[in-house]
């Protein structure tokens, strides 16, 4: 930031002290050439012809350095055939004439024609002709004055200008540097609040912060909150885990240590419950872990049809049927999306009728997704008892673990959602609403 700042700072100084330098530089220039000018005016309207036909003036001029030699003031009248009239300050001197071309104007340019080895005085001449009356000639009027004075202000100026921008770029580039310094100065003291976080000495950070950074802490207090609460949320499930498999466990230690004559059927009996619990428990540890992500996003459509084509090869005799928002998005991974709703439709294709109906319909900041089958249904009264791990009403013997239905909330409740059973009533079976964020 620092060296951003210097960078801006340099640049925009030089951009403007080399305007402001032109714009003064050129104001000292035209201050001098008006003067010149006026002189050369003032000449030509005081030149008359004389009684020899050459050029005199009715009056002196005013300014004493005509007369002085090499004084730096300078002026000379020309005209052809006739002989220069020049100032006494140019003794043995003569300015350049240069006929190519008619000064009607005031013409004013730099010359360097009295420049010589070991001396060097650049001049800054005004010239103009004039047809006087009483003369056919004409006149070439011309004023000089060394550049020493106005090139002496530009130096001065010029220092000035240095000086003065180099200071005032100093003291904005220390102020830049003072402002980075304490402007971030509240980021460094956020670094060592975590860093006491991470060594045990805090749980939180502080509060007494300015405006700009309280929501960088705030944050990391919700990110720190949500860390210790995903951290409890896994002991506890590592804990009912442990607890779950104790007593399948303990049965067939049991049994084992009996030797009893049913070894077999306890040890698989008991193995079956044990599977049950680590799917359960797995499946809620996946969808915990991928919440965490809050890019969660996944087409329910997609997950339907992916779904539909699985189920309807392992249920050759069953019809699916998709209908509803083709587009509509959750905030759940797809994973865990194909897992829930995999549960839904083939319960609803192995304890139906032959027909499931699944329809997408997004209601507000959720989406609804309506898994309906014409099955038998389910009473009202036993419907709640279903999301219990391992409850089963079928009596049918149809293969399952009866953790589907409690697999399908658990996720659901981790994303924010929830499941209800229902009776569908296009259909007269169960109708599973499975209500989820919206993406």
């Amino acid at each position: 930031m620092i060296g951003m700042a210097a960078i801006w700072i340099a640049a925009l100084l030089l951009i403007g002290g080399f305007a402001l330098d032109r714009v003064l530089s050129r104001s000292i220039v035209d201050s001098f050439d008006n003067q010149l000018t006026f002189v050369l005016n003032s000449m030509i309207a005081a030149s008359e012809i004389g009684p020899d036909g050459e050029v005199r003036f009715n009056r002196a001029p005013a300014d004493q350095r005509f007369i002085e030699p090499y004084s730096g003031l300078y002026f000379q009248i020309s005209g052809e055939g006739a002989d220069t009239f020049a100032s006494r300050s140019l003794w043995d001197r003569r300015l350049r004439v240069v006929d190519e071309h008619a000064d009607v104007d005031p013409h004013l340019y730099d010359s360097d024609e009295f420049s010589s080895v070991g001396h060097s005085e650049p001049l800054r001449i005004a010239e103009r002709d004039a047809i006087l009356p009483g003369s056919d000639v004409r006149w070439r009027f011309q004023v000089a004055q060394s550049r020493e004075t106005i090139d002496e202000q530009i130096r001065k100026l010029r220092s000035t200008l240095i000086w003065s921008f180099t200071a005032l770029g100093v003291g904005l580039l220390v102020l830049a540097a003072l402002q980075t310094f304490y402007g971030l100065w509240p980021l460094r003291r956020v670094r060592r609040e975590v860093a006491s976080i991470r060594s045990g000495e805090k749980h939180r950070i502080g509060s007494d912060f300015p405006t700009e950074i309280r929501p960088l802490t705030e944050e990391i207090n919700q990110l720190l909150a949500h860390s210790e609460s995903q951290a409890e949320e896994a002991r506890r499930h590592a804990g009912n885990l442990a607890h779950a498999l104790k007593t399948p466990l303990t049965v067939i230690t049991n049994a084992a240590t009996a030797r009893t004559s049913d070894l077999a059927d306890t040890v698989c009996r008991e193995a079956q419950v044990m599977r049950r619990q680590v799917d359960h428990h797995l499946a809620r540890a996946r969808a915990i872990g991928r919440r965490a992500s809050a890019q969660a996003r996944a087409t329910v459509w997609e997950s339907l049809e992916a779904v539909q084509r699985a189920v309807e090869r392992l249920h050759e005799e069953v019809t699916i049927d998709i209908a509803g928002d083709q587009h509509a998005q959750v905030r759940v991974e797809r994973q865990d999306l194909d897992e829930m709703l995999g549960n839904l439709v083939e319960n609803a294709a192995k304890y139906g009728g032959g027909r499931v109906f699944v329809t997408v319909e997004p209601k507000g900041p959720n989406v609804d997704i309506l898994v309906e089958d014409d099955g038998p249904g389910i009473p009202e009264a036993d419907r709640s008892s279903l999301f219990a791990r391992g409850a089963r009403l079928d009596t049918t013997g149809k293969p399952g673990t009866g953790l589907g239905l409690a697999i399908v909330r658990d996720v659901a409740e981790i994303y924010g959602g929830s499941i209800h059973l229902e009776e569908s009533e296009d259909l007269g079976g169960v109708l599973a609403r499975l209500t989820l964020p919206a993406g």
